[in-house]
């Protein structure tokens, strides 16, 4: 696949995503509320650690090997996803029942989307969780695309974003490839439309210069959108610069272009509540799993500007990780929607 001649990215600070699923709302009333879709959220926030969703989907294997040759993995399933939850609605407010029913699924479903949030990790004093918003990483090397055997899965020229390009193209796949080709499982298929469908990068916005509905929305502005080129924007200097923005699961070898500062973390204590400095709540090892070894030098880089700024000296870091004006968080794409013509 040829190189792109710019490569959209962007970068999210899991330091200041409280789990608000404003970006998951903003994206699935505007990409995936439709008919066949219930289970399609392009933009989720899962809770870390955690099974996430689809469930287990960093245990279904997809990308590229060691040696950069493409391993498939599996493609999630139904039970996976979870099944759409429908409410006894009906029986609640027209039954005539009272208080004798309550509002719950009709089915008893066995996963779904956030099924496993705020869920902790470890044990008592030291529990410890964090949010993660994921979507399509618009991979530098998208391995759905390179396991697509009809070509239907295209990058685009100008800006690096992938796209399902051709769905009677992918309507012709028996067995959906690209779904057992992408490690992150952020392709999803339609059964309606007999077609894969995945993020877009909110395209149509982009190319009126609106930033993505999940980047505007973010009312804690910890997602930020960029050219990596852009030597100027935040994106480039997170990422190239000061390097605490990093890949989830760079093993997996498509060269993701969704980047993540990794959270910082609350001290230990003892069983008489006392602090114990000398190791963070989160485990370093946990982090590594995800982010790789660059994530020592990024805490450790994240810590000594923080150490500036308590002792009031400058720290150009953290004036972009501060965000003062959220305009800030969408580089090239800053007008409002309400001024661009539909």
């Amino acid at each position: 696949m040829p190189n792109s001649k710019r490569q959209l990215a962007y970068v999210i600070d899991l330091n200041k995503c409280m789990g608000c699923h404003t970006c998951t709302i903003a994206c699935k009333t505007l990409w995936t509320n439709d008919k066949g879709m219930d289970h399609m959220w392009w933009m989720k926030v899962n809770t870390m650690p955690g099974k996430g969703y689809p469930k287990d989907w960093e245990k279904m294997g997809g990308g590229y090997d060691a040696n950069g040759k493409l391993a498939l993995g599996r493609k999630a399933e139904e039970a996976d996803y979870g099944k759409p939850m429908e409410f006894n609605y009906e029986e609640v407010f027209y039954g005539g029942s009272g208080n004798k029913v309550h509002l719950a699924p009709k089915e008893k479903p066995g996963w779904g989307p956030n099924w496993d949030e705020d869920i902790a990790s470890g044990e008592y004093p030291n529990a410890y969780f964090f949010y993660m918003p994921r979507l399509c990483n618009h991979c530098t090397r998208p391995a759905c695309a390179e396991a697509c055997p009809y070509g239907a899965i295209g990058k685009r020229e100008e800006d690096g974003v992938v796209l399902m390009v051709d769905d009677s193209k992918c309507a012709s796949c028996p067995d959906h490839v690209c779904m057992k080709g992408c490690p992150y499982k952020e392709v999803f298929f339609n059964p309606l439309r007999n077609a894969a469908q995945k993020c877009d990068a909110c395209i149509p916005r982009m190319e009126k210069e609106v930033a993505p509905a999940c980047v505007r929305q973010c009312p804690g502005r910890c997602i930020w959108v960029g050219y990596l080129d852009d030597a100027e924007g935040p994106v480039h200097k997170l990422v190239n610069e000061w390097k605490v923005a990093l890949p989830l699961h760079a093993e997996f070898g498509t060269k993701p272009n969704v980047y993540y500062v990794p959270p910082l973390s609350p001290p230990r204590l003892d069983g008489d509540g006392n602090v114990d400095a000398s190791q963070p709540r989160i485990p370093t090892d946990y982090l590594r799993s995800l982010f790789g070894p660059g994530v020592d030098s990024a805490l450790a880089c994240l810590n000594d500007e923080i150490e500036k700024k308590r002792n009031k000296e400058e720290s150009e870091l953290m004036n972009i990780l501060i965000v003062r004006r959220w305009q800030e968080l969408l580089g090239e794409f800053p007008k409002d929607p309400s001024e661009v013509q539909a």
